[in-house]
């Protein structure tokens, strides 16, 4: 499954929704945001809604763009930002604990770039 969690510190978003492994990790601004307290949030919000309702719509979505972009598609929502791919080149990289060197393949990766509307919320 494609995430769109990014590997730097991102001042503009610490929603970490799918990383089963990683789900307890935090944003060091202690704001972060799972998946299921995302589902909770909106839940509340939307009485109307029930929490499997709700669930089926964030997993629709997040399905949606994730398989836009595996199609090397990009997904732009107004306001918000866009989701695309970057093709990361072919190199060769190191171990970490012994120092040998290893072959990394080409691979997509996810990026995004967030909107106008967003960056000047983020900056008041």
């Amino acid at each position: 499954m494609m995430t769109f969690r990014s590997y730097r510190p991102v001042a503009f978003t610490c929603i970490n929704f799918a990383f089963p492994a990683r789900a307890g990790v935090r944003c060091d601004m202690g704001m972060g945001m799972i998946r299921s307290e995302l589902v909770n949030r909106l839940t509340e919000e939307n009485p109307e809604l029930s929490q499997r309702d709700v669930e089926a719509i964030v997993t629709t979505f997040f399905d949606q763009i994730t398989d836009r972009l595996a199609a090397n598609g990009r997904v732009e929502l107004r306001g918000f930002g866009a989701f695309s791919t970057r093709q990361r080149d072919e190199r060769t990289g190191r171990n970490p604990r012994t120092g040998e060197t290893v072959d990394v393949t080409a691979k997509r990766v996810p990026y995004f770039k967030p909107g106008k509307e967003m960056r000047q919320r983020l900056n008041v």
